[in-house]
């Protein structure tokens, strides 16, 4: 799949190599996460899972201080009103382990009581 035109017109593959795929009117970054999206709603169809959105913003803030945004896969609202965030994952960069940590060290301030996954 060819992302990127650069100044001499002619297309440049993806930087990490992922294939992007549409799924339900939707474009994703990989096709690992648009599988993912699908499986996501089976289990909504299955009754176990409530909401999904995808790309959901988590601003990461340290005493009140502005870090970064993340910009997480999935936030999956579960049948029973609790919350998880999916993050789909192929290559893992150093980038997304800071985000991921700082992630996991204000999830309780957060979300409180969510559930972090990696589906690898």
């Amino acid at each position: 799949m060819y992302r990127q035109v650069n100044k001499n017109n002619y297309r440049t593959k993806s930087k990490y190599r992922n294939k992007t795929k549409n799924y339900n009117g939707r474009t994703y970054d990989s096709i690992r996460e648009a599988n993912h999206a699908e499986e996501l709603d089976w289990r909504i169809k299955a009754g176990e899972i409530r909401e999904v959105i995808p790309q959901y913003k988590i601003e990461l803030k340290v005493k009140g201080r502005h870090i970064a945004n993340y910009y997480v896969d999935f936030k999956v609202i579960m049948a029973d009103g609790s919350i998880q965030f999916h993050e789909v994952k192929g290559m893992v960069l150093p980038l997304w382990q800071i985000k991921w940590k700082l992630t996991e060290a204000l999830i309780d301030e957060i979300e409180p009581g969510a559930e972090l996954l990696v589906i690898k």
